[in-house]
């Protein structure tokens, strides 16, 4: 089951989160093949490409956790814990920080991107579902 489609800011390559198989599908634009399939965590909702294109964040709803796909291997470089029901992920225009909704503890996981770990928790009330990032 897809849940939506980010593409890398040099739009070469597109992905797909799979919910019901637990993976992303990386799609050659020139071509619209898959290129790679990247197993992830436990129901991957959300995703976001890293504003340079070298990684994307992929929240994984029921696992609690942030899949980071590293985009020249294909492969996951980290795997970060967050709060319970993580859907919605939006970087800082620098990149520096991602920001997580986390739909079932009702906060916001602040991730240092160059650490690959929470921050910050930011309490935000019930159920939020989506992050937005305004210049």
């Amino acid at each position: 089951m897809p849940k939506g489609v980010a593409v890398a800011p040099d739009g070469q390559h597109a992905y797909v989160a799979n919910a019901g198989s637990n993976n992303v599908s990386v799609i050659a634009r020139a071509t619209n093949t898959v290129a790679a399939t990247v197993t992830v965590g436990l129901k991957p909702s959300g995703f976001a490409v890293t504003p340079d294109g070298t990684q994307v964040y992929v929240t994984n709803s029921s696992g609690g956790t942030v899949s980071v796909i590293d985009t020249s291997t294909n492969a996951v470089a980290a795997t970060i814990p967050v709060g319970v029901g993580p859907i919605g992920v939006a970087f800082s225009l620098d990149g520096k920080h991602a920001y997580v909704a986390n739909g079932g503890s009702g906060d916001v996981s602040v991730i240092r991107t160059a650490q690959q770990k929470v921050v910050a928790t930011v309490a935000v009330g019930t159920n939020p579902f989506g992050v937005g990032i305004m210049p």
